[in-house]
């Protein structure tokens, strides 16, 4: 079932992780941005904005899973584009967001 509707064209949900309440964590492809979702009732809760527009995924790490890492992406971007998003490609550390994110799952096959 459909979750959350992005607002503007031409951004993708990309990378998403679960935190500890629950909640959804999607990096949006093209939006710069990673949102919190509340999937039972669709509400954005949180929106982390970033210095670049190809978020891809998240994920949480850190002392008890209390930051979280945002990667993007590079690829396809001009020259001119590089110069405006030098941190394109890099990787993110976000802290203070009040949510912690739950210990993976280790797969056991």
């Amino acid at each position: 079932r459909r979750v959350f509707k992005l607002e503007k064209e031409g951004q993708i949900p990309d990378g998403m992780c679960i935190d500890s309440e629950g909640k959804l964590l999607v990096a949006c492809f093209n939006g710069g941005r990673v949102i919190r979702l509340d999937p039972a009732t669709g509400k954005r809760l949180q929106t982390v904005k970033l210095p670049v527009d190809k978020t891809t995924s998240c994920c949480f790490g850190g002392k008890e899973y209390s930051e979280m890492y945002v990667t993007c992406a590079r690829d396809g971007m001009d020259p001119e584009g590089l110069l405006r998003q030098p941190e394109a490609g890099g990787i993110f550390k976000v802290t203070g967001l009040g949510v912690k994110g739950i210990a993976p799952y280790s797969y056991a096959g």
